[in-house]
């Protein structure tokens, strides 16, 4: 078991090293606070890729110009879903004014119990507070009725439950969406391009961005990169061409392509491309892209209710049988008990 830790906001104190000078313009800064809301499950990964571009824009600012808090739905402590206990420096009831209030979003996505985040979010908006959500912080922005007329996104595996629960909304696969004052972000490590967005925004900081990413030893992604929602991450494909092939396969699940067709694609013979395929993968194209239809199959059955003919359809596959038995050739479970296994370890 976990050891409970408390967060370090409150004790903070500037100590600015001598390598570190504050940037020309800075002094003008004023103060920001946000809110960080932690919901159980939540994301460790988003929450300390987004407050620590804030920790080291104090130091190299050498002052306290970005506040953070971090909030829990009730006062007790609040588990990541890696196990970790946090303590939250206050409960979003008692909590103070924000500039902005992010939510760091579960996995997975709880439907039932959360009635009184949805309405203090309802709040927040109603006092002009900016809001966010971070890694699948987005779904409960959504379940609120505040991303209406604001392009967002979202994990990519958690993006078809977006689209399909809320069809209205302009959901996009980018990393981070910043519009107006609704700031969104896919999960993993989306939340620091976030913020460091944000960091450079502000009047005198232009340079402030550049200087945490270097403390950081990370590189600038822009927003318009879009998440890599590749289910060829599954195959690892190093080669140019062939990771050609498996994109080209990822993006045509619903119509199922001959060998022939992606072979003339990617303009090369289709000999040459088995080959590839048979050397880096062990596999021939078509099994490749077998799988990657079924990994695909799979996150619609986990993160949607879509029934199991529109699963087959939306993956190209041409009768449920078919499907079915190709379905537990991979995964040595049938489709429907797979999806029941999956609902019931929620």
């Amino acid at each position: 078991m976990h050891e409970p830790f408390a967060h370090a906001s409150r004790a903070f104190t500037v100590s600015q090293s001598p390598d570190i000078q504050t940037t020309d313009g800075m002094h003008d800064l004023r103060v920001t606070k946000y809110g960080f809301l932690l919901l159980d499950d939540f994301s460790l990964i988003a929450l300390s890729a987004a407050v620590d571009p804030l920790r080291i824009a104090n130091m190299v600012v050498g002052r306290r110009v970005y506040d953070y808090q971090l909030l829990g739905a009730g006062g007790e402590i609040v588990r990541s879903s890696d196990g970790i206990r946090v303590v939250p420096d206050a409960a979003m009831a008692g909590s103070d004014a924000f500039d902005a209030v992010f939510v760091v979003g579960p996995n997975p996505i709880p439907r039932k119990g959360i009635g009184a985040v949805l309405d203090w979010l309802r709040l927040q908006a109603r006092r002009g507070t900016a809001l966010g959500g971070l890694d699948t912080g987005s779904y409960f922005l959504a379940r609120a009725g505040l991303l209406n007329g604001y392009r967002c996104t979202i994990h990519w595996e958690d993006q078809d439950t977006l689209v399909e629960q809320f069809p209205r909304l302009t959901v996009s696969n980018r990393l981070y969406e910043v519009d107006r004052d609704r700031y969104t972000c896919s999960g993993g490590i989306a939340p620091l391009d976030l913020m460091v967005h944000l960091l450079g925004t502000a009047p005198g900081s232009r340079s402030l961005a550049a200087r945490v990413l270097e403390l950081l030893v990370a590189e600038r992604r822009s927003h318009e990169q879009r998440q890599r929602t590749s289910l060829r991450q599954y195959m690892g494909a190093e080669h140019a061409k062939l990771e050609e092939a498996l994109q080209y396969m990822e993006s045509n699940v619903e119509e199922a392509l001959s060998v022939a067709e992606i072979a003339a694609y990617i303009k090369v013979s289709q000999r040459q491309l088995e080959r590839w395929f048979h050397e880096r993968l062990g596999k021939t194209p078509a099994q490749a892209y077998i799988e990657i239809r079924l990994l695909r199959a799979r996150q619609l059955l986990y993160r949607t209710s879509k029934p199991l003919e529109e699963v087959c359809a939306r993956t190209g596959f041409a009768s449920t049988t078919h499907f079915a038995t190709r379905y537990k050739a991979q995964f040595q479970i049938s489709p429907s008990a797979d999806r029941r296994r999956y609902q019931n370890a929620l």
